[in-house]
């Protein structure tokens, strides 16, 4: 009886050593179809990040504004009409001050040396005048708006050339108040 349960402990042990090599079987995975043009769902793209201004763009931005407001505007000789290029400039003007209702400027009227003190003092003024009626024939309000005429004192260039007195014949503009919160315009 010895025997048989010898040989029946060592059936035992080699069927339990024999079963725990038996290689494993790998789990099959079902392949995933491939769908039909018909059935195929468009890749999601991403859209693009649109550039964000950057502080120093917008402030670059504020500065071409700023350099636009006081962009300063020229007369034909012993004229307070606008000129094509001076309309411009202040419809250019138009879309600053539309986008800032706290600013106001100041627009300073100047001639050449040509004419008596008196007359050139009421010509720099018609010239201020000039633009800021077209200004406010635009929806500007006038209260945003003063003038002054300064004549021959303050000439832009010194010279008695033509090119002297038509850099002198001329609107200059100034900010007076909400320039420090300037925005550039839409």
């Amino acid at each position: 009886m010895l025997r048989s349960s010898r040989l029946t402990l060592v059936l035992i042990s080699s069927a339990l050593v024999l079963g725990a090599c038996k290689k494993k079987q790998p789990v099959a995975v079902a392949p995933t179809p491939t769908p039909t043009p018909a059935e195929r769902v468009p890749e999601r793209t991403t859209p693009r990040a649109t550039p964000v201004d950057t502080m120093a763009a917008y402030n670059e931005k504020v500065s071409a504004a700023r350099m636009r407001l006081l962009e300063t505007i020229f007369f034909e000789y012993d004229a307070d009409e606008l000129r094509d290029d001076a309309r411009t400039a202040l419809d250019a003007k138009i879309a600053i001050l539309n986008a800032n209702p706290g600013l106001r400027i100041r627009v300073a009227g100047h001639c050449d040396e040509r004419g008596s003190d008196e007359y050139n003092i009421a010509l720099g003024r018609r010239r201020a005048e000039a633009a800021k009626r077209y200004l406010t024939d635009r929806g500007i309000d006038a209260a945003r708006i003063e003038t002054s005429s300064f004549g021959r004192e303050r000439p832009a260039v010194q010279g008695t050339t033509e090119e002297a007195w038509s850099r002198n014949r001329r609107d200059e503009f100034e900010i007076t108040a909400g320039g420090e919160t300037l925005k550039p315009a839409s």
